[in-house]
């Protein structure tokens, strides 16, 4: 573990060159992809850092994900747009998540919870397009920091009660407080976000970069997805009394996000929501507490976060050339561009869980726990795969079909770089179910 963050730190020093950097991170990807594992137990312990597997994927998925950022920014690189203070808020932000995620003991956890917090608003508030970003990182902020604190609280408390804060012991350990169990999951179901905390996401999407968007759907909403599979060990009895009122807010919050998506007029907004659609299943699955449950929940965020991020970035290509995220001015791609038509429909079809991306693994593993759990989910499990169905379509008939809006003359080409940042999102997301065997340990 330690050799990896020594490795990021070593990128520290070359934040003059834009691309050496990307390829350090295509490497580190490599080196901890070859890596030994052990299913059973946390492994490569270093002090308070180790990884279990679930750690281990999300781990891998940031690397990725922040490699492809890089590739994702160019335009930031042709008009150097500060560009060695936005290599080091990539590299500041891989640590805090390489950390958030290999630590074990949860005060630290708490602490790089928050620290991965603070290159996010800086990447809004600093390469942000609209004014409007100043509201939305006041929103972000005020959000994830309000629940934050009776989190610490709580972790203090548990620290007083059993002089123990580490996860393996944790997960033995049972808690029997209502109070203790509302403080501590608030705080992960606000960044997850769970429907009714969700309203920082579209505005913090809507205002941040590219770079930015493909973070916070790839890795930051895994976060709040992490703490709750690390903490609901410890509160099983009165998670078996609670779940049925989560379960039943989630589903009939993910109908709810549905029906909004297909209102929505800007492309960003509309992926936005269908990331809460997403973690209204995902916590569904995991609330079931069944194998199948939370076996198809860690899909779910890997392949949400693959997926997620390269819609955002397909979206970047299209206001790159015609300066608008408006579905009303984006029409008729089809005519000029079909390759880049090709690239809408295998994410968008992915996105709505089409074979053979991961997410349709992740989300048959969820109906039978789902099933299992009660039958009439399954009513609502319908009605949140056909809107998910029916808004992914809207999607793409309203950008691909139509007459083209000619804003600009100087409609421009995709160039091999853009084909390769689609080509790396697609490829382990429709890939990844062929390894579907490690997670079954």
């Amino acid at each position: 573990m330690m050799s990896f963050l020594l490795f990021m730190f070593s990128l520290l020093f070359l934040l003059k060159n834009y691309w050496l950097v990307q390829l350090g991170l295509m490497l580190l990807m490599f080196l901890m992809l070859f890596n030994s594992l052990d299913f059973l137990c946390f492994m490569k312990l270093y002090g308070i850092c180790g990884m279990d597997l679930i750690s281990f994927f999300l781990i891998l998925l940031s690397v990725w994900i922040i490699m492809l950022m890089f590739m994702a920014s160019f335009m930031f690189y042709i008009n150097n747009y500060n560009l060695n203070m936005l290599n080091f808020m990539f590299l500041l932000l891989l640590i805090f998540l390489f950390l958030t995620f290999s630590v074990m003991d949860i005060f630290m956890f708490y602490l790089f919870f928050e620290s991965s917090l603070i290159p996010m608003v800086l990447l809004i508030f600093g390469w942000g397009f609209q004014l409007e970003r100043i509201n939305a990182v006041i929103y972000l902020l005020f959000y994830t920091l309000f629940v934050s604190l009776p989190l610490m609280a709580s972790i203090f408390y548990i620290y007083y009660k059993e002089k123990l804060i580490m996860f393996s012991f944790l997960m033995k350990y049972e808690i029997n407080s209502l109070f203790i169990y509302f403080m501590m999951i608030m705080a992960f179901l606000v960044k997850l976000p769970m429907v009714f905390v969700h309203l920082w996401l579209p505005k913090a999407h809507v205002e941040a970069p590219v770079s930015g968007s493909m973070i916070l759907a790839g890795v930051m909403l895994k976060l709040g997805c992490y703490g709750m599979i690390r903490i609901l060990g410890m509160f099983l009895k009165i998670n078996f009394k609670l779940s049925s009122i989560l379960i039943s807010l989630s589903l009939l919050g993910s109908i709810y996000m549905c029906l909004l998506c297909l209102y929505q007029v800007d492309f960003k907004k509309l992926v936005a929501y269908s990331s809460v659609v997403h973690m209204g299943i995902f916590l569904g699955g995991l609330m079931t507490m069944f194998n199948w449950g939370v076996l198809g929940s860690i899909y779910m965020m890997i392949g949400h976060g693959l997926c997620s991020s390269g819609l955002f970035s397909l979206i970047n290509l299209n206001y790159e050339r015609l300066h608008t995220r408006s579905l009303i001015m984006n029409k008729g791609m089809l005519n000029i561009l079909p390759s880049f038509s090709l690239w809408w429909f295998l994410l968008l079809s992915s996105n709505m869980a089409a074979p053979f991306s991961l997410n349709l693994i992740s989300e048959i593993s969820i109906i039978n726990s789902l099933v299992s759990y009660s039958y009439f989910c399954m009513i609502l499990m319908l009605m949140i795969f056909f809107g998910g169905g029916v808004y992914n379509l809207y999607l793409f008939m309203v950008s691909q079909h139509g007459k083209i809006i000619f804003l600009k003359n100087n409609f421009f080409n995709l160039s091999i770089r853009e084909y390769l940042l689609l080509f790396l999102h697609w490829i382990p997301l429709n890939l990844l179910f062929l390894k579907l065997e490690f997670f079954l340990f």
